[in-house]
């Protein structure tokens, strides 16, 4: 049975939320994307309010198993980051009242997981979530790639999903009911997998 992830890219003007299911050999569907917004004329508590009534549907709606959220960290934008950090705590509350386990992860620790390397362009990003959801093309804006990015990075880093990484000749087997070729991430995850086992180390990816 594959997991369902909710993944949370904080902002308080724009808030991306995506909804993935993973299966057990890493491939990722599209449950829904969605970009909350609130606009900086409003009082701060109905921003906030306004952007939890959004989190609280979504998370209603689709039951996630996971929540995933962007780690805040400083910027030159004091008012940005503010606004970042309290749109999480927002969120953490909520998925503290559904009884959900909440995971944050660092914007290097998603990039790595979704292109191989973390210090990867935003475009790059968006372009493998598109790959990986065999999407048309990025969602757009680029909180909502973010958001799904966040997700499938929570599943594939720490497992939520089970099962294996494929092989060549599950990845055979499966082209016919869209599973397809590994994507670049999950050629990462392999190669890091493999380098875990011979070293006996923690199984990480370059940060």
């Amino acid at each position: 049975m594959p997991v369902r992830v909710l993944g949370i890219d904080p902002g308080l003007t724009r808030c991306g939320v995506g909804v993935v299911d993973v299966a057990g050999n890493r491939t990722a569907s599209l449950v829904d994307v969605t970009v909350l917004r609130s606009t900086p004329s409003m009082p701060l508590e109905q921003r906030l309010l306004l952007i939890s009534r959004g989190i609280a549907e979504l998370l209603d709606r689709h039951q996630p198993q996971f929540v995933a959220i962007e780690r805040v960290f400083a910027q030159q934008n004091v008012s940005t980051v503010m606004g970042v950090a309290q749109i999480s705590g927002v969120a953490l509350v909520l998925a503290a009242e559904r009884g959900l386990p909440v995971t944050l992860h660092t914007p290097s620790e998603v990039k790595a997981a979704i292109t191989g390397y973390g210090g990867a362009e935003k475009k790059q990003v968006g372009t493998m979530v598109a790959r990986i959801l065999g999407l048309a093309e990025a969602p757009k804006p680029a909180d909502a790639a973010d958001a799904l990015a966040l997700a499938i990075c929570h599943a594939w880093r720490t497992g939520a999903a089970g099962g294996t990484l494929p092989t060549a000749g599950s990845i055979a087997a499966g082209a016919g009911a869209g599973g397809g070729a590994l994507t670049p991430a999950q050629q990462a995850w392999r190669a890091a997998e493999r380098s875990a086992s011979v070293s006996a180390a923690p199984r990480s990816l370059k940060r």
